[in-house]
């Protein structure tokens, strides 16, 4: 259950990442997809 809600948050943070680098936020961007990445499927053993 905990993985799902996980694998969703980490789409989400990629998403609003690349959403940000087309606004011109590199940064916010980077920092978004970077988080949504170890957050996600990989990620999870990270935080568990």
């Amino acid at each position: 259950m905990w993985d799902f809600i996980l694998w969703i948050a980490a789409v989400i943070l990629v998403v609003f990442g690349i959403v940000r680098i087309f606004q011109k936020q590199l940064l916010w961007g980077i920092v978004l997809i970077v988080i949504g990445l170890l957050v996600g499927p990989g990620g999870v053993s990270l935080l568990t």
